[in-house]
């Protein structure tokens, strides 16, 4: 299903078809190509002083099941309900010392942020649906996944090929169909000043 982004002008194609569907296709794993594919644009992405900040781990279903149902047991059972279908899904974390010096480095969220936009585009470039959540519990991945104690775990991400809304409660299958909505530039861009609209 294609939701592609009402714009005020054009964008790029990436761009305006990223979103962020719940249904997936449980019979259609994504490949080990694909996924070197996405964290190659997760791993391009800017960081301050080069630094990568971000970690990756990567749970497929099909080539490390249990690694997979660790991670899907660290989400909250509304998003579980969902992501039981998603053959991939990723813990996202960021260092929060600087590699070269280990000082605090209050711009890893930042650059993990950028690094998992790289990864969610390449997977609309891909034909593939990403879907990014705040929903799980932290202390339990961190344990289950010996995640040491200077990284901050940030989000989860499901990957995998869209599937039909139908498949879906029917609360989520609502939300899944609903028209894509984003407040007004004019809210959130500002001409040299705060709250003096873009436009």
């Amino acid at each position: 299903m294609n939701k592609p982004a009402i714009t005020q002008t054009t964008i790029h194609d990436v761009l305006a078809n990223r979103w962020s569907p719940r249904a997936y296709d449980a019979n259609k794993p994504v490949s080990q190509t694909q996924i070197i594919s996405l964290l190659e644009a997760a791993r391009w992405a800017p960081s301050c002083f080069g630094d990568q900040p971000w970690r990756f781990v990567v749970c497929d279903k099909t080539t490390n099941p249990d690694a997979w149902k660790k991670a899907l047991d660290c989400l909250v059972p509304s998003n579980q309900t969902w992501a039981q279908h998603a053959p991939v899904l990723l813990l996202i974390c960021a260092n929060t010392l600087f590699g070269h010096n280990q000082k605090p480095n209050r711009w890893a969220p930042y650059d993990t942020g950028a690094a998992t936009e790289n990864l969610c585009l390449q997977a609309t470039a891909l034909g593939l649906a990403a879907h990014q959540m705040g929903g799980f519990d932290v202390a339990k991945a961190q344990t289950a996944f010996a995640v040491p104690e200077q990284f901050t775990l940030m989000s989860m991400v499901t990957i995998g090929y869209a599937g039909s809304a139908d498949s879906l409660p029917e609360d989520l299958r609502e939300r899944e169909l609903a028209p894509r909505e984003r407040r007004p530039l004019g809210e959130l861009f500002f001409n040299g000043a705060w709250d003096k609209a873009i436009l």
